[in-house]
């Protein structure tokens, strides 16, 4: 498998180049040349195979022979080493639980693969490796553990001071030794582009060997697909699934959107966005306008600028037309999101977190304008981490995980800094 960049000013790589470079030099973000159909076999025998043996067969094509298939193996098994599964919200809507690894977000998916990948192509290098990444909330700690203490990698992270929720903030400032945090006196649009700007200059360059880790990286984006097909493998009805994916940067639904391409039944996606809604707009007819982050109770969500969207039109050629009759998009304000959270939990006993939240009721929506279909939204973070907006909604604390009460004791280590990619650069060369 071969890879170009979106801006088509680059050379074409591999797999491996791909991964370590993170981002194109032209500035684009890397995308397959083709994309391969997944075996009939297995998909006529999702239910019989196990997640490991699927995984492997999606991702395998993409890989090509720069991983031997034993350590592609062992890599894929070390990445779905916890469960991800599809719980029953109600008759017509299931839940999709991404949060049950070690960072209780979908990011540990990606982090995981991501990490064991560098770690393999790298292993006989004699630089020191620096993954810089710029998080809205959860990528942060997902990186940070799963780069944790990884012999010759340094990971910096840049997260908005002030919107991430204090779980997240703890998540990927408390570690230590190999793993420093940056904590911006901006927006994540702010540390996305300092993070960009760095990997386009050639002193920095020249000072260290930089790769990213936010789900510009193919490694990041790319296994983001086994949640789909894990959650086929457990779809108890005859005709196929309406998806609903909380959408920020838009990486994980570009991952569904991907996987349906490759041959996997899928209905239908939504974009379920809080008022963050680049995307929603466009897709109703108005231009295509970045504009600054507003934040909300969704903050992983707060993304003015989606990067992975270039590759949801190349996905589908550049043809709006074409896209829209895969995929629609809804907003949800915050108000929303607490009623939702609220009633779900009334009418079910299910807790959903903010982003959940939203994809619930973009879902419920669709639902009831399309009647006799059946969904899954996928729940991308555990409720704990977003204590103010459950109390808000439910009006009591949630109970705290032994494992987090520690965590959250555990001292801040981060240097602020201003939202200006001249220090950032400082830092970096320092």
């Amino acid at each position: 498998m071969k890879y170009f960049s979106t801006n088509r000013q680059s050379p074409i790589v591999d797999f491996r180049e791909a991964a370590i470079q993170g981002q194109a030099p032209d500035k684009g973000l890397y995308f397959p040349e083709t994309i391969p159909a997944v075996q009939a076999a297995v998909l006529q025998n999702l239910k019989q195979l196990d997640e490991a043996g699927i995984a492997y067969e999606v991702i395998r094509p993409y890989v090509g022979d720069t991983i031997p298939a034993h350590e592609l193996r062992r890599i894929v098994a070390e990445t779905l080493s916890f469960p991800i599964p599809l719980v029953n919200v109600n008759e017509h809507i299931a839940a999709l639980e991404l949060f049950h690894g070690p960072t209780l977000a979908f990011k540990d998916v990606g982090a995981r693969f991501m990490s064991r990948c560098l770690g393999y192509f790298l292993r006989n290098e004699t630089r020191k490796v620096t993954v810089l990444v710029a998080t809205s909330g959860d990528t942060g700690g997902a990186v940070a553990h799963g780069f944790y203490k990884v012999p010759g990698i340094e990971v910096i992270i840049l997260y908005p001071s002030g919107k991430v929720s204090p779980v997240q903030e703890k998540q990927l400032t408390t570690l230590g030794h190999n793993i420093q945090a940056l904590e911006v006196k901006g927006t994540f649009d702010d540390c996305q582009r300092m993070v960009k700007e760095a990997f386009t200059d050639d002193q920095v360059a020249e000072k260290r060997f930089l790769t990213s880790a936010n789900s510009i990286n193919v490694a990041r984006w790319l296994p983001q697909q086994f949640y789909y097909f894990l959650a086929l493998r457990q779809w108890e009805y005859e005709f196929p699934p309406v998806i609903a994916v909380p959408s920020g940067n838009f990486g994980n639904i570009c991952a569904g959107l991907l996987a349906m391409q490759s041959g996997l039944p899928v209905q239908h996606f939504i974009a379920a966005c809080n008022v963050n809604d680049v995307v929603s707009s466009y897709l109703r007819g108005s231009e295509w306008q970045p504009r600054t982050a507003v934040p909300t109770l969704s903050n992983a969500m707060d993304v003015g600028n989606p990067s992975n969207f270039v590759r949801i039109l190349e996905l589908f050629g550049h043809s709006i037309s074409d896209l829209k009759q895969r995929l629609s998009a809804a907003t949800i304000t915050d108000e929303e999101t607490l009623l939702a959270i609220q009633r779900i939990y009334n009418e079910s006993g299910y807790l959903a977190d903010p982003h959940g939240a939203v994809g619930y009721l973009a879902l419920e929506r669709y639902l009831q304008a399309h009647p006799g279909l059946h969904g899954i939204f996928l729940e991308t973070a555990h409720p704990v981490k977003f204590p103010e907006a459950v109390q808000r909604a439910l009006q009591k604390e949630q109970e705290i995980p032994a494992a987090l009460e520690q965590l959250m004791q555990q001292p801040k280590q981060a240097r602020a800094i201003e939202p200006d990619y001249e220090e950032l650069k400082g830092y970096l060369l320092d």
